[in-house]
């Protein structure tokens, strides 16, 4: 019986197609994004400062501010690959009326 009511379900939708709330677009930007803050704390790694010796790589910009800003925009995008949804082109029937 509980088949039969989850079958009633997708019926229901419209042309009984079932929708997901992420798409395959919100994959590959979640992909994107998770590549660019992989690249972001790559970009921030580096050798320490180790003994009498002053490590001048310690400031390079590649590790104090490209890195960090890398990996930022890379959260940052993150977000709006989960919220971002395809536009339908399909123009929106107003006389469909739900009736129970």
């Amino acid at each position: 019986m509980a088949k039969q009511e989850k079958k009633t379900q997708v019926e229901n939708k419209p042309n009984g197609k079932v929708t997901y709330p992420l798409g395959k677009i919100n994959f590959i930007l979640m992909a994107i994004c998770l590549l660019l803050i992989i690249i972001g704390f790559w970009m921030m790694t580096g050798s320490a400062n180790v003994g009498d010796t002053f490590n001048k790589d310690l400031f390079e910009s590649s590790r104090v501010t490209v890195g960090p800003i890398t990996a930022f925009l890379g959260f940052v995008l993150m977000a709006f690959a989960i919220i971002y949804r395809k536009k339908d082109n399909k123009p929106a029937d107003d006389n469909t009326e739900i009736s129970e």
